[in-house]
Order: structure tokens, then sequence, then C-alpha cells
């Protein structure tokens, strides 16, 4: 049994390469592998439940639990053991930056979520994740439903004209056109220790696994934080642990040097993952 109770691992270019467009299959296998091991696995993502099962993640592996929204939400065994929602007045706040600003903002709840419109900069980042934009809808001046995340599609320009004006609140940048938007207080950390709390681990017993500036309160929470290879300069400057790239094995890498993949165990992931490569250059 590995002296690790658990792994947090974020989605979008940790599990999933947006550049091949898959999950790499040495990752996929890794996981079961650490599985039997007894190492639990855990989602740590910016997207809520709904996103996360549209990323396709859930056809593969069956998480023991899931932070969602960057840490706002914490599910385990499909119930909630923790809700952090964004205070009413900043949601209503955020609409009239919105509004006057005009750039689209999407506003998450727990099971669902919306946006105000939609223009190129929206287009664009869903694209290049492979997401979809939710439902579009007229926001009123005053929110009166309950939001966890809110997602600003504009520049850093935008970005500093309406930040200083959010009571408390901080952002996690993922695209040149796309901001998440949390409580300062609120972050996919706060998720993690959740879990601790829940299941009296220890800091020291869990691992956790990313590559975007919202991984960087995850990777610090854990005792050991991997950076993908692919990641943020600013995310490798706080891990324990840099890799590989996502497209060149660098989660089964990450494993194998901290001793939860063998030497045999690596070889085989690795013969998967150059499998795939050579398929993909017959077409």
């Amino acid at each position: 049994m590995s002296k690790y109770k658990a792994i947090f691992t974020d989605i979008d270019g940790t599990l999933f390469s947006h550049k091949s467009r898959r999950f790499p299959p040495s990752t996929l296998e890794a996981i079961k592998i650490i599985r039997k091991k007894g190492v639990q696995v855990f989602i740590a993502s910016g997207r809520n439940y709904y996103l996360i099962k549209k990323s396709g993640i859930l056809n593969y592996i069956t998480p023991d639990g899931m932070i969602t929204m960057n840490g706002a939400q914490v599910l385990i065994n499909d119930e909630s053991i923790y809700l952090h929602p964004i205070p009413s007045e900043t949601v209503d706040a955020l609409i009239k930056f919105s509004k006057r600003l005009r750039f689209g903002l999407t506003l998450i709840e727990e099971f669902e979520g919306h946006i105000n419109m939609i223009d190129e900069r929206v287009i664009m980042a869903h694209e290049k994740y492979g997401t979809r934009f939710p439902q579009p809808r007229t926001f009123p001046d005053h929110y009166d439903r309950t939001i966890y995340q809110a997602i600003a599609f504009c520049d850093n320009f935008d970005e500093s004209l309406f930040l200083p004006h959010l009571k408390d609140c901080k952002t996690a940048r993922w695209d040149e056109f796309a901001v998440d938007i949390m409580p300062v207080d609120s972050d996919k950390a706060k998720g993690l220790q959740s879990v601790l709390k829940h299941n009296k681990w220890k800091k020291e017993e869990v691992i956790a696994i990313g590559d975007g500036e919202n991984d960087i309160e995850l990777l610090q929470a854990a005792g050991v934080g991997i950076a993908m290879g692919n990641g943020r300069d600013i995310l490798k400057s706080k891990a324990n642990i840099i890799t590989d790239d996502i497209d060149k094995s660098g989660y089964v890498k990450a494993l194998h040097k901290l001793g939860l993949i063998d030497d045999i165990e690596l070889a085989y992931c690795l013969k998967l993952d150059a499998d795939v490569i050579d398929q993909d250059n017959e077409f």
C-alpha cells in the first residue's frame, strides 16, 4: 500500500490535452494502477459538475470525490460536503460591470450556469478548451440565484477596471480573454482541506497535480505539489516537482518519480502513448 492516501488532479491541461484533444492513455492507465494500490483519486477543477461530465473524464474513471468550481463545492459520494457561494452583492456588481464594459459573463450555480452575451472572445475561449458555452440569459441588475463561480470573458485591462471594485474577490486567468472570479477565501486548496478534514487525513498524505494559475493554492495545500511541464511558469515556481508535458507522458512520469508507478508499469504506460502516436501517424 502507498504512503499516500490520495491524489488531487486538475482536468484541463493535466488529464486532458487540448493539443491532441484526448486523455493520454498513459495517464488513464496510471490512475487505474495507483487506485489498485489504495490511492484515492479526486478531481479538482474550475469546472462545475456538469462541465466535468461534459469533459468526458467520467467515462474513463469514477473519482472518489470532486472539488468543483475552483473549490466552491466539494462532492463525495454525490453529496456536497462543502459549499462556498459568491456574495450576492458581488454578483450584482459583476453584472453591472459586464453591462458597462460589454463583456460576456458566465454565472455558475451548483448544477447549471448561464451567460449574458456571446461574442468572439467567448467563442474563442470555449473552442480552445472544447467546451460549450452555457445557455444565454438576460441578467437582471439584482440576481436572486446562488452563484458559486463567475467567468468574465475580457482582457487584462477590463479586469483591472472591475476587480478593485469587487469586495474580497480574486481572479485566476485561464485564457487571454477568460478569467475565473471567486471569493478571496475560496480556492481549490479550501476544497482539499475540507476533504482532509472529512477523511481525517494529513497534508503529507496527499498529492496535488495541475497546470494553471488556479492550481497554485492546491499544490501548496498538498504534501507534494506537481506542476505539468506545459503548466504556467508561476505554478512551476511553487511546485515540489515539475514533470514533463502532458503530451509527453508527464502525468505517469511524475507518479513514477514518487514511487507510485514502478519501472515495468512505466514502460507499459509509455508504450500505450507510443502506440497511439503511431496510429495517428498512419493517418
